[in-house]
């Protein structure tokens, strides 16, 4: 099919191959002899949405929206250009995130205005709960951790979407992940809403008091209508209704609306969310998100203008380390800097303890400093490689060392396992790679072709290769079947430290002692993009799980993260680490980033936020390698102190 753009067409769809439209006459043509549009979407007050193809991108799918406001008058047109045109800037601004459509296009034809953005496959969830009907309690709390950290995001960048709702929010068909779409109405933090005649802020009953009243917006604003969508979608009734019906009172009740009894804590967190007074709600996303994940919080919360109701005294089943409870901010943040591994964590007003860190499992073998560590994908095994030219194979629960292989005949700075549990291959200062059979410890291979140290290997997630980089500032990638060297990758002009397959086995990720990230083609040898930003050397990089992330951590006491298809740093986390960083690793849900370094320590990293979640001690030397279990519970760690130690994940 192809699409009309005329906007007084009635029947805007045609048959491929049609030159001029059969309802109007106008003439079919590629936007900007680009963009086919085959499908009208939907229209509202300012335009159309068309679904079209990208000829450019071997016809790959994306969204055209058509500018034509509805309202009259120059103020109310000039209101609406300026609306659709801050929805371009907003894209582009927030089109970082790989929870939020990426702008391709902004321009004017034929005196109309058009956007092009990402299409993203999948139903919406006001579509999915007509189709699946009402939401269960740990559905909308999945809902809520995954979509929070888009919202702090956005708010990160000073901006306010304003018209959080069901149909706002799509459930992406390839990985099940929720992005935030619809910005058309999006505002800067800075600036205030027009509350001139026609203007539209938001939703009837999806939008707060201060956002429909008063004109103006705030993150919690955003809050207050993500905590509507909730209750949508665990009640299907209609928020608009019910406002109609009684405006924001209906809050006060909500929970009779429940077809079945939540969980308390989730009752909590939603109570919260819909309190019409803004000062009595979460401040923002990060709140939320923190208690959602603690146990120990207030059945209910107050419905009035009184102070909300907090949990000040920490639970005393909880606390099991003789730490007496900090009387003030001050306190507090001295001690939390001083806890070492018993972290104190504040959710939603309360104190918790954590104290996952105390007493680690320590695995002692090794008669040489540990510089790797890898963890099977079925979590029964950790390998370990050492300066004392050995690999050792250990349980991941029970602890007890299964083999050692032997055959190298320099240091091991390098051991991956592959997806499938069968293969472990090393990279060695002999210069060698060497591939073995996981269940014996049998040597398969013997891969030579590198002129220096091997620094780092990577298994891809076909099992189908492997990726070393080393100190000739090379990346080679070979056959792990065959041991055929397939290509070699120049282009770091210094030696390369660390290197990773992605998820979906398209690209390959290296970091060097020439301070940039280099991101490859691997299958073609090309080179896509350069990250630069380091000072010092990169020393790990490591891949987030959905592929969208890499974090880089550096000699120069830094980790970054940047977005690996368009290379645009997005965060530095400082303030951690004193000393170089050796290693790096995301969780399995890709919420923690883990980090190892010189001066002994691990530290946690809130990935949403860039705030240190913990600091790990017990090493008696630098930390030069962590890997998560596949469940992420658990955290193993190898040391110059000669040991690796298991540490416990809450």
């Amino acid at each position: 099919m192809i699409s009309c753009l005329n906007p007084d067409c009635h029947k805007p769809e045609n048959p491929d191959g049609t030159e001029f439209c059969q309802s109007c006459g106008a003439k079919l043509a590629p936007l900007r002899n680009r963009y086919r549009v085959i499908q009208l979407l939907g229209a509202g007050g300012f335009g159309r949405t068309f679904l079209a193809e990208d000829l450019d991108k071997l016809n790959e799918r994306c969204v055209v929206k058509q500018f034509l406001p509805q309202a009259q008058g120059s103020w109310a047109i000039k209101k609406a250009t300026e609306l659709f045109q801050q929805e371009a800037r907003q894209l582009q601004l927030l089109g970082e995130h790989t929870q939020i459509p990426t702008l391709f296009a902004y321009f004017e034809e034929d005196k109309l205005l058009y956007l092009v953005q990402q299409f993203v496959e999948g139903d919406n969830l006001l579509q999915e709960l007509g189709k699946q009907g009402t939401f269960s309690d740990q559905k909308i709390r999945e809902l809520l951790i995954d979509i929070l950290p888009v919202l702090q995001f956005v708010h990160q960048q000073k901006v306010i979407h304003r018209d959080i709702k069901p149909d706002n929010i799509i459930r992406r068909r390839t990985d099940g992940k929720l992005v935030l779409i619809d910005f058309g109405i999006a505002k800067h933090l800075t600036a205030t809403t027009m509350s001139q005649p026609g203007t539209h802020i938001g939703t009837l009953g999806y939008a707060p008091v201060e956002q429909m009243q008063d004109g103006t917006a705030y993150p919690v604003s955003d809050l207050y209508s993500l905590g509507v969508t909730c209750f949508r979608l665990l009640t299907q009734n209609s928020p608009h209704n019910l406002f109609v019906n009684s405006g924001y009172e209906w809050t006060k009740n909500w929970q009779q609306y429940l077809p079945r009894p939540i969980h308390d804590n989730l009752g909590y967190v939603l109570d919260k969310l819909l309190q019409k007074n803004l000062q009595q709600r979460y401040q923002s996303a990060d709140e939320v998100w923190q208690d959602l994940h603690s146990e120990n919080l207030p059945t209910s919360i107050k419905q009035n203008n009184q102070d909300v109701t907090q949990l000040t005294e920490p639970p005393a089943s909880i606390i099991n380390t003789p730490i007496e409870k900090p009387r003030n901010n001050r306190q507090t943040k001295a001690l939390i800097a001083g806890c070492g591994t018993a972290f104190l964590l504040l959710a939603g007003g309360s104190y918790w303890f954590w104290q996952n860190s105390i007493n680690p499992r320590t695995l002692a073998g090794h008669s040489d400093e540990v510089n790797t560590v890898a963890v099977s994908r079925d979590g029964k095994t950790i390998a370990s490689g050492s300066d004392d030219k050995t690999v050792k194979l250990w349980q991941l629960y029970g602890g007890k060392e299964i083999r050692t292989l032997k055959g190298h005949s320099d240091l091991i700075y390098s051991v991956a396992i592959s997806p499938d549990g069968k293969t472990l291959v090393s990279g060695s200062k002999d210069r060698t790679v060497k591939v073995w059979n996981l269940k014996n410890g049998k040597q398969l291979l013997n891969l030579t072709g590198h002129k220096a140290l091997i620094n780092s290997v990577a298994i891809s997630v076909d099992n189908q290769n492997i990726a070393s980089s080393s100190y000739d500032n090379t990346i080679k990638i070979w056959n792990l079947k065959t041991g055929q060297l397939i290509r070699t990758l120049t282009g770091h002009a210094a030696p390369v430290l660390s290197v990773a397959f992605s998820p979906n086995n398209r690209t390959l990720v290296s970091g060097s002692v020439d301070k940039t990230v280099k991101v490859w083609d691997w299958r073609t040898g090309k080179e896509l993009r350069s990250l630069k930003g380091h000072s010092r050397d990169i020393n790990s990089i490591a891949l987030s799980p959905d592929g969208q992330l890499v974090a880089s951590g550096s000699d120069d006491k830094t980790i970054k993260l940047w977005n690996v298809n368009t290379g645009r740093e997005l965060r530095t986390f400082t303030g951690g680490h004193t000393a170089d960083i050796n290693a790096i690793a995301f969780s399995p849900n890709g919420k923690i980033l883990a980090s190892g370094s010189d001066d002994k320590t691990i530290k946690l990293w809130n990935l949403m936020t860039g705030e240190q979640l913990a600091n790990l001690q017990g090493h008696t030397a630098p930390v030069f390698a962590v890997a998560f279990s596949p469940n992420g519970k658990l955290l193993v760690s190898g040391s110059g102190d000669k040991t690796i130690k298991i540490w416990q994940i809450p």
